[in-house]
């Protein structure tokens, strides 16, 4: 590929891209983590998540990746031997079961096509056949970033109600949060984590997780070995706001600006334009003639869309030419997906014209790869963004005149 100009456009659904009051927090020059202005830092921080996870409860920042916090929310509170139930619903749900059994724990899958969210009556049922209550927790991603399916994590918690059943419910919110509305207390999980490179649009390198009193409750007596990711060290000095290791003082400084920049916008708004930039993708890919990959429009991801390649046709390869002519990254597909659909991510710092450049860049990548589409989604996507614009012109008019 030759030099290019202008921006990279990054359109894989995370790492996102990073604003610039981002980048600039973020080269700060680095603190003391033991003074007091780090102090004040830690707290505005975790007051932050509690905000975001929407939680009066006890949180947790790690130095990691969302991977860590996977593993933090496995050891705190499960024992080798335990079972746990896990809706398979793409790549990274299996990801997560797959590191439960590396750490001794047995998992109990529910199949799905990966193009379906988490089954809440599927869930149900299990836990129903369960009288001996062998299942101590149920694991789900509640927005699966290889498939472009969102998850109902209150179906879930209705379901475990129903059944009466005492697991634990261990949420992945790592590709929603900051960008879907996630309530970790009223789902009543037990331990949320996420992760800072994705709707918080900072780089990859922040674990977060919020935790239950029953989560706290189990971390006492369950068998599990572990020293980095204890969150009961993490939880001594929370209060203080400092960490019991060197914390990532840098992206913490990054994560305070983030929060700013979401409560600014007000996160219902935040969430609205997440929602919006997803149906304009939406109306693209229809018109496009393609196919999208999430088939129940209750679970369409607000995050990224998952489009399915024609047959006879590859996704990477087309990825390539799109990546080579316009020097833009789309999503490549994910293990059982790979090569059959891209991904679109329209998440984070990512507003109406990052869109329509996205998917002129699309457009123009079908056309040059052969792929056969008809040449109107763009313009699809640009009649939604306007008619929701005008909507919003004429509810503002509605109530200035009440």
């Amino acid at each position: 590929m030759s030099a290019t100009s202008g921006r990279h456009f990054l359109q894989i659904p995370g790492p996102s891209p990073v604003p610039e009051r981002i980048l600039h927090a973020i080269a700060r020059p680095v603190i003391d983590h033991r003074g007091p202005e780090f102090g004040r830092l830690g707290r505005e921080v975790l007051a932050g998540c509690q905000t975001v996870f929407n939680t009066t409860g006890a949180v947790a920042i790690y130095p990691s990746s969302g991977t860590g916090a996977w593993e933090a929310a496995i050891v705190n509170t499960l024992s080798p031997g335990d079972t746990v139930l896990v809706p398979e619903t793409g790549h990274f749900a299996s990801l997560w079961r797959q590191m439960a059994q590396r750490w001794g724990v047995e998992t109990e899958i529910i199949e799905n096509d990966w193009r379906h969210a988490a089954d809440a009556a599927a869930i149900e049922a299990k836990l129903n056949e369960d009288r001996q209550h062998r299942i101590k927790a149920v694991m789900v991603v509640h927005n699966e970033t290889s498939t472009g399916v969102t998850s109902n994590i209150a179906d879930i918690r209705r379901a475990i109600d129903r059944a009466r059943h005492p697991c634990l419910l261990l949420v992945d919110t790592i590709s929603s949060l900051g960008s879907i509305d996630v309530q970790h207390d009223e789902w009543r999980a037990d331990v949320t984590v996420a992760c800072s490179q994705k709707g918080l649009m900072l780089p990859p390198g922040l674990g977060l997780m919020a935790i239950s009193e029953k989560a706290l409750a189990a971390s006492k007596t369950n068998r599990m070995p572990r020293s980095y990711w204890d969150w009961s060290e993490m939880l001594k000095l929370s209060h203080q706001g400092f960490f019991p290791y060197t914390p990532a003082s840098n992206l913490l400084q990054g994560l305070r600006e983030s929060f700013a920049m979401l409560f600014e916008e007000g996160l219902d708004n935040v969430f609205r334009r997440h929602e919006m930039l997803a149906a304009a993708t939406r109306s693209a890919v229809r018109a496009w003639g393609l196919e999208i990959n999430c088939v129940d429009p209750r679970a369409y991801s607000p995050v990224l869309t998952g489009v399915i390649m024609p047959a006879g046709h590859n996704a990477d390869r087309f990825r390539e030419v799109v990546l080579n002519e316009f020097d833009m990254s789309l999503g490549t597909g994910l293990s059982k997906v790979a090569g059959k659909i891209f991904r679109i991510g329209h998440l984070g710092s990512c507003n109406e014209l990052t869109l329509m450049g996205t998917l002129a860049g699309v457009e123009m990548g079908l056309s040059l790869a052969d792929v056969p589409h008809r040449a109107s989604g763009v313009a699809a996507a640009r009649d939604h963004l306007i008619n929701v614009r005008k909507g919003a012109a004429r509810d503002n008019i509605l109530v200035a005149n009440i």
